[in-house]
């Protein structure tokens, strides 16, 4: 051997004639199963090719491949053992040019038949196994560097290379227990175990994948995930993805994100656990991916998640209406129980993806989702719903907004018109979405993880009456311009949405803590002294409400309502700190935990609380007075004029012809509840006396100066919050009439004279026009020329 060396390498152009002898020889000594023989000749061939370096060995290298086919075409297994060690050296050499001529797709049909190998005795088994993996670990270290030669990405050696180690790598235990990137195996591991190994080889195989060819990489990943049913469970899919996601290149993350959405797809009339198995993966590929290059995907991965969701709900919605919806023959009940876990893990996706995504982009994927809400009033939602029924569309409503939950949480806008644009804010307070008590207590959340900027949420859990608001330790600023600004244009829609919430029949506690969170957050962040008298103004309607009661509501929801303000004014008493205010909530606080404790939100939400058989005989020692908190607020510098004036929700379009009642009942009379509640000295005289201080006042020019800023104010708020059809009527009524008395003015007699009345030159630098005739025509007012 070291004679045949020496010669080999002082005459390189010998190689060529050395490895055909050698060939021939080994093929005749395979076919007479001389296999001692068999080993010397690969043992030379191994050697020669490890020792010579020069251009000519390519010749020798040909011959030298042919030999090792040779072998793994043989059946015994011991020379498939030996022929894959001698390609494994081989593929470690690394070539100074590449050889455009060589192919190896014999080498990737065998290697890949050999990691499906059958043999009865296992330890041989696993021994072609090994090698069967460890020979396609050979091929892809020998081509995918080249460049020039990329046959190896084609889609038909994928589609074996694939799964084939996909099929070791199933005997992986807890695969699925893993948290963060897989550990690589020990090098003992590799050698021994054809999971690890092949593992290793896949991690390897995508480690070099580019963009051009990351796609024929992943597809057959799905093809071996579908045929062996491996997506329920998908211990073993999630396993897989998370070393797709971990082993190929960050900017490529997109790639694997967009096949699993097509994928997706295809299979979305599959059975609801295979779909949910996909979308479990999706949810792993997107919480890697997230964390670094998402790509263009973002839209694209919602709008698929968010139609798939419309697709569970409908095929829910048919279940239960007696239809059979997907491949699956089970009994409705287990259906309806899948779809929830498709439903589940469609929205858990949303939110984790929606987390991770910098606030710009997590804006436009709340105006997203929020126009797939389908409300009365806009068609600009693209969910079809019109298979779906008032069962559906709910069922829709309430997993749109619990995606659109996940998405917000943790937003952090500088301003609340950042958080809250009117596009966003209108069909979020829409009615539309106030017919059930879970969809108002999805939108009051929605709104307090906008509202809520400084994490004050927490600390207001719960309706309480709170003895010290200051032991909360309240993070609050001043509030801004745009924040002021936002509650002059928006505030009322806040206080209707919540008015109108607090009168709901199908109210649980729930609502009320929400709906009390949703006055203290209000109050926190933007609230100036003209919001805080609108607020307690919101309040001293509720209890007016609740005293009424023309809605009909149960006793309890009226002690509820009853508690809510109690709770607020305790809240908002202390933030304002006016000590004459406080005093008196806390003396009205004092009496009903003495005499009426089902006022006090500490009893009236707890187990079997004694309720009042009406609300009427109550002395008024137990309600808030108008007169008392004017009284109070107006000693501090309060305005508090407006706190007489009884506070009423606006009437919306969408009141008039939604299947609600219509708040028009229950808010256009004004009733004085309390006739005795204020004290005769109290009474202000209809008939003032005619003093010099009164002409003064009356003849103020201030005062006219406040009148007209007060009607433009007017005016603008008519022409943001009035309907667009009422705007309309008005302005085509006032331009009729303008046309008729333009008609009128502009009845033109022309009577031109026989003869011009005179001629006009018109002269432009050293240029003369000619001159033109001027006519005169008569108007009845106006005299034109």
């Amino acid at each position: 051997m070291e004679k045949l060396t020496f010669y080999a390498v002082s005459a390189p152009e010998k190689l060529d004639r050395i490895g055909s002898y050698l060939a021939e020889r080994l093929s005749r000594d395979v076919v007479r199963h001389r296999s001692g023989y068999v080993l010397i000749a690969m043992e030379a061939l191994d050697q020669l090719l490890m020792a010579c370096h020069s251009q000519s060995i390519k010749p020798f290298v040909e011959s030298f491949l042919h030999m090792v086919a040779k072998l793994l075409e043989s059946g015994e297994p011991k020379l498939q053992v030996l022929g894959t060690n001698s390609f494994v050296k081989f593929a470690n050499i690394e070539e100074d040019t590449p050889s455009y001529h060589r192919r190896y797709d014999f080498f990737v049909s065998r290697f890949s038949a050999m990691c499906h190998s059958c043999h009865s005795d296992p330890e041989i088994r696993t021994e072609i196994r090994i090698a069967g993996i460890r020979g396609i670990q050979g091929v892809v270290r020998k081509t995918v560097n080249d460049e020039l030669r990329a046959t190896i990405w084609e889609p038909q050696h994928m589609d074996k290379i694939v799964p084939s180690l996909l099929f070791n790598m199933q005997k992986i235990e807890e695969a699925d227990s893993r948290i963060g990137p897989p550990s690589s195996p020990s090098a003992a591991d590799k050698e021994e175990n054809p999971a690890v190994l092949a593992e290793n080889c896949f991690r390897e195989l995508l480690g070099r994948a580019t963009f051009g060819n990351m796609n024929n990489a992943v597809r057959p990943v799905f093809a071996h995930l579908d045929h062996h049913k491996l997506w329920d469970p998908n211990e073993f899919a999630v396993h897989c993805f998370k070393i797709i996601m971990y082993s190929i290149q960050a900017q490529y993350s997109h790639h694997v994100i967009q096949e699993i959405l097509g994928h997706l797809d295809a299979r979305k009339k599959d059975s609801p656990r295979v779909r949910a198995g996909i979308i479990q993966v999706l949810l792993e590929a997107v919480a890697i991916a997230a964390k670094g290059s998402i790509g263009p995907t973002v839209l694209e991965v919602f709008n698929t998640l968010l139609k798939h969701l419309r697709l569970s709900v409908e095929f829910e919605a048919n279940d239960l209406q007696g239809g059979s919806v997907g491949s699956a023959n089970l009994n409705a009940s287990s259906k309806d129980n899948d779809e929830k876990i498709v439903q589940n893990a469609i929205i858990q996706t949303i939110g984790f993806f929606g987390s991770n995504l910098p606030d710009y982009q997590r804006s436009e994927i709340m105006m997203f989702i929020m126009g797939k809400v389908p409300v009365f009033g806009t068609s600009t939602h693209t969910l079809d719903i019109s298979q779906l029924g008032d069962l559906g569309t709910r069922r829709i409503q309430i997993m749109l907004l619990r995606s659109l939950l996940m998405v917000t949480s943790g937003y952090k806008a500088k301003t609340i018109v950042t958080a809250l644009p009117g596009s966003f804010l209108d069909p979020l307070l829409s009615p539309s979405l106030m017919e059930d008590y879970e969809l108002r207590q999805l939108v009051l959340e929605v709104m307090h993880n906008l509202m809520d900027r400084h994490d004050n949420r927490a600390k207001l859990r719960g309706i309480r009456i709170i003895p010290d608001v200051a032991d909360l330790k309240i993070k609050r600023e001043k509030i801004c311009r745009q924040d002021t600004s936002f509650m002059k244009k928006n505030g009322q829609q806040l206080y209707r949405h919540i008015y109108l919430g607090c009168k709901e029949e199908d109210n649980v506690q729930k609502n009320y803590e929400l709906l009390y969170t949703s006055l203290a957050l209000i109050t926190i962040e933007l609230a100036n002294e003209e919001v805080v008298i609108d607020l307690i103004r919101l309040a001293i309607a509720l209890q007016d409400s609740a005293i009424i009661n023309e809605d009909n509501l149960p006793m309890f929801h009226r002690c509820g309502i009853m508690a809510l303000v109690a709770a607020y004014l305790n809240f908002v008493s202390q933030m304002i700190a006016v000590p004459a205010f406080c005093q008196h909530v806390s003396k009205v606080i004092e009496i009903r935990t003495m005499e009426a404790p089902y006022f006090l939100p500490e009893h009236i939400f707890r187990d079997k609380c004694m309720l009042p058989k009406s609300l009427e005989k109550h002395d008024k020692n137990l309600y808030f007075l108008t007169n008392k908190i004017a009284e109070s607020l107006g000693g501090s510098g309060y305005s508090v004029e407006r706190l007489s004036v009884p506070y009423v929700p606006q009437v919306t379009d969408e009141d008039r012809l939604s299947r609600r009642k219509s708040i028009v009942d229950t808010v256009s009379i004004q009733v004085d509840i309390l006739p005795n509640s204020v004290p005769s000295d109290d009474v202000v005289s209809n008939t003032e006396e005619i003093t010099f201080e009164a002409l003064k006042k009356a003849i103020d020019t201030s005062g006219m100066e406040e009148q007209e800023k007060e009607k433009r104010r007017l005016v603008i708020e008519k022409f943001q919050k009035a309907p667009f059809e009422e705007i309309a009527a008005q302005c085509e009524s006032k331009a009729n009439l303008l046309h008729d008395r333009l008609a009128q003015i502009l009845e033109l007699t022309i009577r031109p004279p026989p003869s011009p009345s005179g001629t006009l030159t018109i002269t432009s630098g050293h240029a003369q026009y000619q001159s033109v005739p001027v006519y005169e025509m008569k108007f009845p007012d106006l005299c034109v020329y």
